[in-house]
């Protein structure tokens, strides 16, 4: 076993606190938050910005998130940049914590809100060296223990092998909306959109809302009548937590979405869905993209846009390449010039297509916000 002692760690009066990595290795640092234990995936986010609206994104539910951003909580804690209802994230790591929020719309201090919510933390860790071994062993279970959670290594590392995977976990469920709820269109009522709740993110419904989108947000469970009876223009699929393989009923719900030729845009998970529909396969990424500066290339149009993402799974082929599926040709039409992974998905025969990346993208970046414009253009093309 390996241990990193806490950058701060002797200066702190906060509790001690360690995260502890399935594979044994141990970051000593102080308590930050809630006190006690927690138990997900450890992954890292590189954005610089934006950690209130990573926090409450309900995509990053059972992960214990690494802040690559030295310097986390400057701007504390307000009311209006939540991206649900609660903090999703099972654990947070920080290196150095801002002792004092400044900012008009601060409310209180971050750790302030991680303590409200029960969110167990961790500070003083060298996240530099954290984020180098899981890029290089790849994202894995971990556990996050201060206070009277702490416990001997060996008894920490137990618990955290004890924990279920990230891989075969169905968990958009468990995020999902339990009662369907209207987002209504700003000004004049253009379309009507049945979105699947598979995790959404707060400001995806608000950006439809600003182009005349009535979006009518569905549970997880919904049926094709559900569906249906919603009399929609377009369905959207949205992001979430959890391993795509296990979703079986919302991929079936999708085939049934493009048998009847409904327009339909999905992002992220909902990529992910769309893929398998049309029979593409998806595997767990090593250590997954998540942050706000991930580069994405349109197949068609040669244009490069910098995008938000957050995903650990992605779906298998290859840059522009067409396939057959049951509802005619497809093609994989966005990948990422990083690794090569897919990032976009576009039915060539039925009004289909989906992104991996995040064009709500709270907090930015912006390049990616006219896909929403292009799904208007889809359901105004059927309609």
């Amino acid at each position: 076993m390996t241990e990193s002692v806490g950058l701060s760690a002797a200066t702190s009066a906060a509790p001690p606190a360690a995260l502890v990595l399935e594979d044994g290795r141990v970051f000593r640092g102080t308590g930050y938050g809630a006190q006690g234990r927690a138990l997900g995936e450890a992954v890292f986010c590189t954005g610089m910005t934006g950690y209130q609206e990573t926090l409450t994104d309900p995509s990053y539910h059972r992960q214990i998130v690494v802040q690559t951003a030295p310097q986390i909580g400057n701007t504390g804690w307000n009311d209006e940049d939540d991206e649900s209802s609660r903090i999703w994230v099972a654990g947070y790591v920080v290196r150095d914590p801002a002792r004092v929020p400044s900012n008009w719309r601060s409310k209180r201090a971050l750790d302030t809100e991680l303590a409200n919510q029960g969110i167990v933390g961790i500070a003083g860790v060298d996240t530099r060296t954290l984020t180098r071994h899981l890029r290089e062993q790849g994202a894995m279970r971990a556990g996050v223990f201060s206070g009277d959670g702490m416990a001997s290594v060996d008894e920490m590392v137990a618990d955290v092998l004890e924990s279920p995977p990230m891989a075969g976990a169905d968990l958009a469920g468990e995020v999902t909306t339990r009662e369907p709820y209207v987002v209504p269109a700003q000004g004049e009522t253009r379309f009507r959109v049945a979105a699947l709740d598979l995790g959404i993110k707060a400001n995806t419904p608000r950006m439809m809302s600003q182009r005349g989108m009535e979006v009518h947000v569905l549970p997880a469970t919904s049926s094709i009548e559900d569906v249906l009876a919603v009399s929609p223009d377009g369905v959207f699929l949205s992001n979430g937590p959890g391993d795509p393989a296990t979703t079986t009923h919302a991929t079936e719900l999708t085939k049934a979405v493009l048998e009847r030729k409904l327009p339909l845009f999905g992002i992220c998970f909902g990529n992910q869905i769309l893929g398998r529909a049309l029979g593409m396969g998806t595997y767990k990424l090593r250590y997954g993209h998540r942050g706000i500066n991930i580069p994405v290339i349109d197949v068609a149009t040669r244009q490069v846009a910098i995008t938000a993402q957050n995903h650990g799974f992605a779906l298998d082929g290859e840059p522009g390449t067409e396939f057959d599926t049951p509802y005619g040709k497809a093609m994989v039409s966005h990948y990422c010039p990083n690794d090569g992974c897919v990032e976009g998905v576009r039915a060539l025969d039925v009004p289909a297509f989906s992104v991996q990346y995040h064009p709500e993208a709270a907090a930015g970046p912006h390049d990616a916000a006219p896909l929403f414009d292009e799904f208007a253009t889809l359901m105004e093309a059927v309609k």
